[in-house]
């Protein structure tokens, strides 16, 4: 039996600091490693990165995208890592952006949420612009395997600020209610970009993790952690990837220096 996501992922922030990294094994990182773009590079740059921060970072998010391209070769060594990483007590969180009718998610949430797969995780990205409704299958997944689900809201990337300003309120509305009286995190979390200017909504009735990528080759310090999230940093897990992958030596001194930035700044 599991503890729930929300217990779980807060005691890791406890011990650990709050950073997430993620593992981007992109063609131009593993160029820039000297690696083959191939099946065998994509493996040898994940386990360097396992390595490095699997003991020091309280959350390790694969990018499920560099490892589908892959197709069956890619998606083994994603099993591989995931459960590397399970065994040693990191939480997965897989970077999929999933979101569909009804039926659909219930697959999604089978191969990812399910503790019989093989691409079981912690926790999963989901996209709900096929309205919020459409995640309610995965959301009841997750709580019935004490998994997590991580809601679309306000991201990073510039482009989607025109839509996304439009239904965020909607989200974080729907994302509080599934998350109502549970302690001390509910399993339902939302991505909130820490590039953003500001926010036009409260997250105070959240009741659920912010994992808040943007750190680093975004453009986003930990700075702007606090003057973002104000009442709710303690629930604020920051993700940073390429800023930390850019040179194998150096990607634990470095993640170790987000993370402590991380805190100081969220701990003010």
């Amino acid at each position: 039996m599991y503890e729930p996501f929300g217990t779980r992922l807060r005691a890791r922030l406890d011990k650990y600091g709050p950073l997430c990294v993620g593992i981007d094994p992109s063609p131009e990182l593993l160029e820039a490693w000297g690696l083959d773009d191939s099946p065998a590079g994509l493996e040898r740059f994940c386990r360097t990165v396992v390595d490095a921060v699997g003991d020091v970072a309280a959350v390790v998010k694969p990018q499920s995208a560099f490892f589908e391209r892959w197709g069956s070769r890619g998606i083994a060594v994603l099993e591989e890592i995931i459960a590397d990483l399970r065994d040693a007590g990191t939480l997965v969180l897989l970077d999929a952006k999933r979101g569909d009718i009804d039926s659909t998610m219930a697959a999604y949430a089978e191969a990812y949420l399910d503790h019989g797969s093989p691409l079981a995780v912690d926790a999963v990205t989901l996209s709900p612009y096929l309205g919020f409704g459409s995640l309610e299958g995965a959301i009841t997944s997750a709580i019935a395997n004490d998994a997590g689900v991580f809601v679309l809201a306000r991201t990073s990337n510039p482009e989607a600020a025109t839509l996304q300003s439009k239904v965020a309120g909607q989200i974080f509305d729907g994302v509080a209610a599934a998350n109502a009286g549970r302690a001390p995190l509910g399993p339902v979390g939302v991505v909130v970009g820490a590039t953003l200017p500001s926010l036009d909504h409260s997250l105070d009735h959240l009741n659920g993790p912010i994992l808040a990528p943007g750190l680093g080759a975004q453009g986003a310090s930990p700075a702007d952690l606090a003057r973002l999230f104000g009442r709710v940093r303690h629930a604020v897990v920051p993700s940073v990837s390429r800023a930390v992958l850019a040179d194998p030596e150096k990607i634990r001194d470095l993640t170790l220096r987000y993370r402590d930035d991380c805190a100081h700044h969220l701990s003010v």
